[in-house]
């Protein structure tokens, strides 16, 4: 369990985003928000790797073992296990496996 922030430089986690256990965070990453009441920001599920650079942004879900690609935007929820690159992100494929990474 816990979360590992890999090159912890210039992360940055928004006040109401959450992360689940098993995550791996890169360098650079944003979980930033929008609007001004409730949950605002990112919610990541378990077992998840953000690559470096990346940005997701809003109150958007991150599904339990996905993995988004260094330097992409994620703007809309990604379903459990989905594999997203680009900017805006877009799904390229579905791990199979949970345990992929």
């Amino acid at each position: 369990s816990g979360v590992m922030l890999d090159h912890g430089t210039g992360i940055i986690i928004g006040e109401t985003a959450r992360v689940g256990d098993g995550c791996s965070i890169l360098h650079h990453v944003t979980l930033g928000g929008s609007g001004r009441e409730g949950m605002r920001h990112p919610r990541v599920g378990k077992n998840c790797l953000i690559g470096a650079g990346a940005s997701l942004l809003g109150p958007l879900v991150v599904g339990d073992g996905c993995q988004v690609g260094a330097g992409s935007l994620v703007i809309q929820d990604l379903p459990d296990r989905s594999v997203a690159v680009g900017v805006p992100a877009k799904i390229i494929g579905t791990l199979k496996n949970q345990q992929a990474r």
